[in-house]
C-alpha cells in the first residue's frame, strides 16, 4: 500500500525539499501551500522528476481553508500516516522584547502557532487511526535552554516564542498519544539557508536540513515527545 504525507509550507524552501525526498522513496506526497500557482508550479516540477505528488491548497492563516482540506484529506487520502508541520514565516524577527510590536508577534503566532494548532486538531484522530505520526518542524531558537544564553546570537521574541508554543503543543500531543502507535514530536533542521532568514550565509544547505526531517519522520522508531536536531534529543 502506498505511503500517504502531506507536508504544508512546500512550494519551496525545506517543505519543498522534504516533498521531494519523501517522494524519492516512494511516498504519495501531498503538497501543501498557499498559493495555487506557486503550488502547482512545484507539483509539476516533482511530478516531472516521476515524483507522485499531488497540490493541496492550503492557507494557514485560514480557519475555512485548514478545515477544508481537513475535509479533504478525511475523504480522498484517508489512509494518510504522515503529516509534517513545515509551514512557517518569521515575523518581524524582532531582536529583543522591548522592540517587539504586538502585530508582529500576531502575525507569527497565527502561522507558527494557530495554524499548526488548528490542523493538528482536525488531523490527530486520523493520524492516531492510522498509527501514523506528525512531525512539528521546530527551530533551535524555540529552546529555553539555549535562549536563556543572552550571547545566543538569534534572540528574535517574536519568531523565537511561537516556535517555542509550537514545542509546548507537541509535548501536550505526546501525553494523549503516550498508549497510542501513532507519535507526534518535534524536529530542529539547525541553521539552514532559507527564504525566510534571507539565505543567510553559513547555514546548511535546504537539501541538508530536509534530511534531518525526513531522516526522523521515516527511519521507524519511537520518537513520541522528543525534540531532535541532527545529534539526537535536543534540550528544550
Amino acid at each position: 500500500m502506498t505511503k500517504i504525507a502531506l507536508v504544508t509550507g512546500a512550494n519551496k524552501g525545506i517543505g519543498f525539499e522534504i516533498a521531494r525526498q519523501l517522494g524519492e522513496a516512494g511516498w504519495k506526497v501531498l503538497l501543501g501551500a498557499r498559493s495555487i500557482e506557486r503550488g502547482k508550479a512545484a507539483v509539476a516540477e516533482l511530478t516531472s522528476q516521476g515524483l507522485d505528488v499531488e497540490f493541496l491548497q492550503i492557507d494557514m492563516t485560514s480557519l475555512e481553508s485548514i478545515e477544508q482540506a481537513a475535509g479533504t484529506l478525511r475523504n480522498n487520502y484517508p489512509g494518510l500516516t504522515l503529516l509534517i508541520n513545515n509551514a512557517g514565516m518569521p515575523g518581524a524577527f524582532s531582536s529583543s522584547f522591548s522592540n517587539t510590536q504586538e502585530e508582529h508577534l500576531r502575525e507569527a503566532f497565527e502561522v507558527n502557532f494557530f495554524g499548526t494548532f488548528r490542523l493538528n486538531q482536525r488531523l490527530l484522530p486520523l493520524i492516531t487511526e492510522n498509527d501514523g505520526t506528525i512531525v512539528n518542524v521546530s527551530t533551535d531558537m524555540a529552546s529555553l535552554h539555549f535562549m536563556q544564553n543572552a550571547e545566543y546570537a538569534l534572540n528574535a521574541f517574536d519568531y523565537n516564542s511561537s516556535k517555542t508554543a509550537n514545542n509546548a503543543m507537541t509535548v501536550a500531543m505526546a501525553i494523549e498519544l503516550k498508549n497510542s502507535k501513532a507519535q507526534v514530536f518535534a524536529v530542529t533542521p539547525g541553521f539552514t539557508k532559507t527564504d525566510l532568514n534571507g539565505n543567510a550565509e553559513g547555514g546548511k544547505s535546504k537539501e541538508a536540513g530536509a534530511a534531518i526531517i525526513v531522516g526522523y519522520a521515516t527511519d521507524g522508531k519511537r520518537h513520541n515527545g522528543e525534540f531532535l536536531d541532527i545529534n539526537g534529543v535536543y534540550a528544550w
